[in-house]
């Protein structure tokens, strides 16, 4: 018997490679998985990866832009429909959609701003109020949220700083209204390989290098194993919490 057997996993943005590792490892131990993403491409490549890995694995996939409420809303009730009440829910969509990841303040864009705010936080808003009620009824659920660790500040990525600092702060509030039936935790990753990486420049990769002590980029793997140590029971007794996974940077200045 695994860790999650038994259990119903809703996955955000499970097309990505984040979300795909989340995925998968959440399926191998044990969980049946409802996964979304607004790429039907990314979506159905997971499905297939999941097939390989996992054969077997109870899979409901939904493509959906998790930021509009009817949408989200829609990816809840066939999950539901299909396997059951959701018991985890993680919540990966979020990041920058701007073609460069550093843009100093004062050129920030109004529409940049409230973009970046909407995708780190929608999705989660409109989800946690679908699922909580559920979990918060049986008395029993897990919420990780994926923030950044540069939730603390990081100069040129004042709005995605700012916005990973609201999901820190929403997880710490979740965690104290839903208590004590539901943990709500978070995940602060580092620089981690996704197709971000592509999009940095030299130096920009250089810097987060030279501060990381393991002097590497995480993989999406790593950020999937501590999720599903925050899915399973060996964290019954963490909430709020707000868990680097960052190589050894510390959010902060």
């Amino acid at each position: 018997m695994t860790r999650l057997d038994g259990r119903v996993a809703l996955v955000t943005g499970a097309g990505g490679p984040m979300g795909r590792a989340i995925s998968l490892r959440l399926a191998s131990e044990g969980a049946q998985l409802v996964v979304t993403d607004i790429s039907e491409n990314r979506l159905s490549s997971t499905v297939r990866a999941l097939a390989d890995a996992v054969p077997g694995s109870g899979v409901v996939a939904h493509r959906a832009n998790a930021m509009d409420r009817h949408e989200a809303a829609e990816t809840v009730a066939r999950g539901t429909d299909a396997l059951g009440p959701i018991d985890i829910l993680v919540n990966v969509v979020g990041g920058i959609r701007a073609k460069h990841l550093y843009t100093p303040f004062l050129q920030l864009a109004e529409d940049e701003w409230d973009s970046t705010f909407s995708l780190n936080l929608k999705p989660g808003f409109h989800l946690i109020q679908l699922v909580a009620p559920g979990m918060l009824e049986r008395k029993r659920g897990r919420i990780v949220n994926v923030a950044s660790v540069v939730f603390a500040g990081e100069p040129g990525q004042a709005g995605y700083a700012a916005a990973k600092a609201a999901v820190a702060s929403l997880t710490r509030s979740l965690a104290a209204e839903f208590a004590p039936h539901v943990n709500v935790n978070c995940i602060a990753p580092g620089m981690i390989q996704t197709s971000v990486i592509d999009r940095l420049t030299e130096e920009e990769r250089r810097r987060f290098l030279d501060l990381c002590l393991l002097e590497r980029a995480g993989l999406p793997q790593e950020i999937a194993g501590a999720v599903a140590f925050l899915c399973g029971d060996d964290s019954s007794f963490m909430t709020g919490e707000i868990l680097a996974v960052s190589g050894g940077i510390h959010p902060g200045l």
